[in-house]
């Protein structure tokens, strides 16, 4: 192993990497609450400041895998479609299979420059998470219980309330509500049978009621639908915990791209082709599905897509942002530890060592997080139940 690979592993780096992703996205929520004295009076601002604020956190994430990991991003679309990627709003549905697709998904986004402003739908659970969950709520993230009825009302207001958002976004929107797996996706072929719909290979059945609400919320705001599948190359199923490592997962392509993936983001299709009513805009969205899933089947034969490959140039920002904070936290750091060291006393020693194992303990949680094996059980439960 080289030099460079041996640091990567090692998981006093990991733990410094965490701990200035954590008290920098502290310090910014911190900042965040402060920023709503602004909304009653310039709520325009309040906006552009967060979104800012925004991509100072979600920013670090992405730098693992451009810069830590070495990722190589090949993205598969039409040129006449790729010059108004960044300059429009956007519905981005996205295949839900892997670890880290939202990693990826915010990679795009930060080529494209809407990182800062990028809004999902996310589950409720997650507003409570300190640094990413409170950062979205000051970025007017939608959030839902996953119980439709109680929902609707909720997440209809927040769409609206996004009508007059001053700066570009993407909404990112997993429409098979939960990631993968082969239990998962038994169950929803099961649904499938039972209410006659064609059965998909390698996605779950789309929710198709959340998506017919964002589109119904957001028309004449949102310019198009970008269509887009995750795969990554020779079968390779990265994960965060591998990133963090800067695992080489392609020898083959030297140590350069760890993780190389490629990305169908070639359909671009105007939101004036999505139906409006509910029941055709399921329908629509069904039938996407089923195409999504023969682009599956061509990738797996060929190992590529149709379209045109590009790689969209990395941008400095990321690693910029994160050197900036990584200066201004590590001295403090360093400096503490040194005096602790100097002090000799062993209750102070002691006390660190209980903060470093419990500092592993929580980063190891916030890991745990992404993994499909601890992931959502929605859509476990459904078996009994009607797909939305």
């Amino acid at each position: 192993m080289d030099i460079v690979g041996f640091l990567k592993s090692q998981f006093i780096c990991h733990l410094l990497i965490c701990y200035i992703f954590i008290v920098s996205g502290l310090i910014i929520n911190f900042i965040q609450v402060f920023t709503l004295i602004l909304w009653p009076i310039n709520k325009q601002l309040f906006r552009r400041i967060n979104c800012r604020l925004a991509y100072c956190i979600s920013s670090q994430m992405v730098m693992l895998l451009e810069w830590w990991s070495g990722t190589d991003c090949t993205l598969y679309t039409d040129p006449e479609s790729y010059h108004k990627y960044g300059k429009e709003n956007a519905i981005v549905i996205l295949n839900h299979n892997f670890e880290i697709d939202f990693l990826c998904g915010w990679n795009f986004c930060e080529r494209f420059g809407v990182l800062g402003s990028s809004k999902v739908l996310a589950k409720k659970e997650l507003s409570y998470m300190p640094v990413i969950g409170w950062m979205w709520y000051f970025l007017e993230i939608v959030f839902c219980k996953r119980k439709w009825e109680e929902d609707r009302k909720t997440v209809m207001q927040k769409l609206l309330n996004l009508r007059d958002y001053p700066e570009n976004f993407w909404f990112l929107i997993h429409c098979e509500g939960t990631r993968f797996t082969e239990q998962k996706h038994q169950i929803s072929m099961q649904v499938a049978e039972a209410k006659g719909l064609p059965k998909l290979k390698y996605h779950l059945l789309p929710r198709t009621k959340g998506f017919a609400v964002t589109v119904q919320c957001l028309r004449n705001v949102v310019s198009a639908v970008y269509d887009s599948t995750l795969n990554f190359r020779n079968n390779e199923n990265p994960t965060l915990l591998g990133v963090l490592n800067g695992k080489k997962y392609h020898a083959d392509l030297y140590y350069l791209m760890l993780f190389t993936f490629s990305f169908t983001f070639g359909r671009r299709i105007p939101l004036e082709e999505v139906p409006e009513d509910e029941q055709e805009c399921s329908n629509w969205l069904h039938k996407l599905y089923q195409e999504k899933d023969a682009f599956q089947e061509e990738y797996y034969q060929t190992g590529t897509y149709p379209g045109v490959p590009i790689v969209p140039p990395r941008r400095p920002w990321t690693l910029l942002n994160w050197l900036f904070w990584a200066l201004l936290l590590l001295y403090p750091l360093f400096k503490l530890l040194i005096n602790m060291i100097n002090s000799g006393s062993s209750l102070t020693l002691a006390s660190f060592a209980f903060v470093i194992v419990m500092a592993s303990v929580g980063v190891r949680w916030m890991i745990g997080v992404t993994e499909i094996n601890k992931g959502s059980t929605y859509g476990n439960n459904d078996s009994k139940q009607k797909q939305k």
